[in-house]
Formats: structure tokens, C-alpha cells, sequence
């Protein structure tokens, strides 16, 4: 089994990795579909307008998610990686006006986002909770092409035949070969013990069959230097984020006071809990508000693991450059097995997926550059996600920001905490990971609709009825 560090961590925008990027990311399939797909064609037809309809959570929280924004930009030509978060908006009022879409490469179709684009709560598709269906139509309205897609999270997009294949067991994903093809952690630390390499140099090795090693590095970097600069963006930004809550940013005055504790040296014991929060927040209120952000495994989670690299490199002595390679090589095999035994989806399995999983990730790279062992680390990611058990998904007003904001500062202190259990222990203990994502796993398809993305249940409806 294999899943790029660069398939997890994804440079893209906000809010959401399965609501904004994954449905953008659709669209521009189908334009794709429309030009090199192999369907009939009848003779002397040509597609003239496009249609789109949303279904599951995507209708339930596909506005406050920018879902229908981030299909329009889809069909626009827009993708996630390239998008300007600061054009969007003239992009969007355009198509408003025009009532078409003009792709590059493709010729102008009508499109009406008021009209052609459905948000249809009535009718979800059978295949995931994030489904949404395109259609291209000729000039009498009739369809010549409809192709459905489901967005299962982490930005990952599949369609129908993808998805069926995906769930077939016994059938392997396909992908390279790779040295080391671990599907869980019990063939991971079977493989680390044979070989006598850590979980990074395997994951490295594994890499190394996609691309030369200089331009992993490189990849490494950028995302590293993304990751830190949405920290960034986010410490210098205040005011109201967007989407009717009027929730405030906060993580920019929580940082300067921590600097001023700092500058001071006045007693705080607890500092480093303080500083993970201020991270993790300065980048989930920027991923909130629709900027750049780095899927981590998902947009509802991308405050975790940057929170706690930052972290590490501010309190770490030993933190440099080459650990943070490792850390996101490590913190990315532990994401790919949790992504292929169980879900990263909050629509499929709740936020245990999203920042759970992201916990258990920023785990165990934390351990990994404190010098811990392969089991010690398997360890750290076990202890990470078993405390996220059961973690429902109940955005306030279909809105990544309340709880899901705080929720990655307490994800990142988890997973500091974690690491240090496991690194003071020898590695062994009670509950194997592998478990933990089974259960994760069971739990979630036991878990009520109401609490999976759709803002049906938990906080997103006690709070509106204070």
C-alpha cells in the first residue's frame, strides 16, 4: 500500500479539504471529462451548458463550507493548488453576471449558479456523504454527459467506478511498487524491525520511487514553508472571520501577549500548551477564513500538525530542517494507514477522523524527532487517537470554526502529550494501533448522521437554541 506524503499534505485553500478543495477539484475532472473523456458523442451536438447538484453533507454544509463557491471556481478553471485566495471573489461575481463559465481551453458554457447549481438535501447519493453529481447538456437541454464524484476527504476525489473499486477487498490500490509496502502498523514495525530503518527512511524509500530524492526535499520544504507561513498569516490578522457567526480571531492577541510573557520572562507553567494553542488556532482562523492552507490529513484539522512542528522547533534545541523532513515523512506513513484502514473524513466517521487522525499523525512525529523508536512512535500515534475516540462532527452553522478551531489547539496538545508518554516508555503497550483504527473505524459507522458533517446535531443545534 502506498500513499504520498504529498497525496496527505496538499497545498490548497480553505475551509474545508472535503467541501471546498475536494469539490473544486471535481469540477475541474469534469471539464476535463468533457474534452478527453471516452462517451459518446452524437453528431452535431456539442455541450453548451453545464449543471451541478449537491448531495449529503456537501447540501447540508455546502454553503457555510463555500462549497457552491468552490464549485463555480471549479468550472471556471480554478484549481485548489493555484487558485488566488484574493481573486476569488471577482471570479465568482463574473460568472454571477455572465451566467457562464469560460475555462481555458474550452469553449464558454451557460452556467447560472442560481439556477444550475442544486443543493439537494433530499436525495444523497449512495456512495459516500460527499457526493455531488455534474451533467453537460447541449443546446435543447439535453444531458450528453453526467459523471458523479465523491469527495472523501483529505481533498481526495473519486468517482463511482473509483470508489466501488476502492471498496472491493482484496483488491490493492493501484499505485508503484515500493520496498516497503506496509497497510498497517503491525507490517510497519515488522518491516522496521527487518530492515533496522526508522519509519522516515522507509517512508523516504518509498517515495524515492515516484521522484528523485532532491525534488522530495524539496516538496518537504514547500510544504513545510506553507505550513509555517498560514501560521504566520494568521498571528498578523484580527477581526471578524467570515460566514455570519461573527466569531473573532483571536489567535493574533493570544500571540502578542505570549510574547510579551516572553520578552518578560514571566513564570508560565503552562507555556508550551499556550504557545500549541496559538499555532493551531492562527491557522485554523486562516484556514476559516479562506486562505492558503495545507491539508493535514484535512482542512477541519490543518492546525495540528503545523502547531506541533512549531512547537518543536521552538522549545527543541535539536530541532532543524532535516528532523522536519522526518517528522512529516513519519507523521505521513501513520496518516496513510489510518486513511486506508478507516477514514480522514468528518462526513464519514466524524471528527475523530479529522483531528484524531491529525493528532495521532502530529504524535507520532513528534516521537520520531525526539529520537523515539518505530515502536515507541507507533506508540505515540496509538495514545493520540485513542483519546479522540468518538469525536462527533457538528460545526456550528455548517462553519469550520466553532468548535473545529480550539478543537485543533486541544488535537495538538494531545498529541505533545502523547509523545511524551511514549517516548519515557519502551514501546510496549496494552491497545495496538491497528486497533485503535478498527475501532475508529466501527465507531464511525455507528455514529448518527446527525453528527457526521451536517450540522444536524450536537453543538451545531444546542447553541443556536441558547
Amino acid at each position: 500500500m502506498f500513499l504520498s506524503v504529498f497525496d496527505l499534505y496538499k497545498i490548497g485553500i480553505g475551509p474545508s479539504s472535503s467541501h471546498t478543495m475536494g469539490p473544486m477539484s471535481a469540477a475541474g475532472r469534469f471539464l476535463d471529462e468533457i474534452l478527453n473523456g471516452d462517451w459518446p458523442r452524437p453528431t452535431g451536438t456539442q455541450v453548451t451548458r453545464l449543471a451541478a447538484s449537491l448531495h449529503g453533507s456537501l447540501a447540508f454544509t455546502g454553503v457555510g463550507h463555500g462549497t457552491d463557491r468552490a464549485v463555480i471556481l471549479g468550472l471556471a478553471g480554478e484549481n485548489p493548488t493555484t487558485v488566488d485566495p484574493d481573486g476569488m471573489e471577482a471570479i465568482l461575481a463574473q460568472v454571477a453576471a455572465d451566467k457562464t463559465v469560460r475555462p481555458p481551453g474550452h469553449p464558454a458554457y451557460r452556467f447560472d449558479p442560481a439556477t444550475d447549481l442544486v443543493l439537494d438535501k433530499s436525495a444523497p447519493l449512495p456512495g459516500h456523504a460527499n457526493g455531488m453529481a455534474f451533467s453537460a447538456l447541449d443546446a435543447d437541454d439535453r444531458v450528453l454527459l453526467r459523471r458523479v464524484y465523491y469527495s472523501i476527504g483529505g481533498g481526495f476525489v473519486v468517482s463511482e467506478e473509483e470508489l466501488q473499486r476502492l471498496k472491493a477487498k482484496g483488491v490493492p490500490p493501484p499505485g508503484p511498487d515500493v520496498p516497503y509496502p506496509f497497510r498497517s502498523a503491525a507490517e510497519m514495525l515488522r518491516m522496521a524491525a527487518e530492515s533496522g530503518l526508522s519509519i522516515a527512511e522507509m517512508k523516504l524509500a518509498n517515495e524515492a520511487t515516484r521522484m528523485p530524492e532532491a525534488e522530495l526535499v524539496d516538496g518537504l520544504d514547500r510544504i513545510w514553508k506553507a505550513m509555517d507561513g498560514c501560521i504566520e498569516r494568521g498571528l498578523s490578522k484580527d477581526g471578524i472571520m467570515p460566514g455570519g457567526l461573527k466569531v473573532r480571531r483571536r489567535a493574533r492577541v493570544l500571540h502578542d501577549r505570549l510574547e510579551s510573557d516572553w520578552r518578560e520572562n514571566r513564570p508560565n507553567p503552562l507555556l508550551a500548551n499556550d504557545w500549541l494553542a496559538v499555532f493551531a488556532m492562527a491557522v485554523n482562523e486562516e484556514n476559516a477564513a479562506g486562505g492558503r492552507v495545507v491539508t493535514a490529513p484535512t482542512n477541519g484539522a490543518a492546525g495540528v500538525v503545523p502547531a506541533v512542528l512549531r512547537y518543536w522547533l521552538k522549545f527543541h534545541v535539536d530541532a532543524d530542517q532535516h528532523g522536519i523532513r522526518d517528522f512529516l515523512l513519519t507523521s505521513a506513513a501513520i496518516g496513510g494507514i489510518i486513511k486506508h484502514n478507516a477514514s480522514i473524513s468528518g462526513a464519514e466517521v466524524g471528527c475523530q477522523g479529522e483531528v484524531g487522525s491529525a493528532s495521532a499523525m502530529a504524535a507520532a512525529g513528534l516521537a520520531a524527532v525526539m529520537g523515539g523508536t518505530p515502536e515507541q512512535v507507533e506508540n505515540a500515534a496509538e495514545i493520540a487517537l485513542e483519546h479522540h475516540l468518538g469525536m462527533t462532527c457538528d460545526p456550528v452553522g455548517g462553519l469550520v470554526q466553532v468548535p473545529c478551531i480550539e478543537r485543533n489547539a486541544l488535537g495538538a496538545v494531545k498529541a505533545v502529550t502523547a509523545a511524551s508518554l511514549a517516548i519515557k516508555g519502551d514501546g510496549k503497550h496494552f491497545v495496538p494501533l491497528d486497533n485503535c483504527i478498527e475501532t475508529m473505524r466501527q465507531t464511525g459507522l455507528d455514529m448518527n448522521e446527525r453528527y457526521k458533517e451536517t450540522s444536524q446535531g450536537g453543538l451545531a443545534v444546542n447553541v443556536v437554541e441558547c
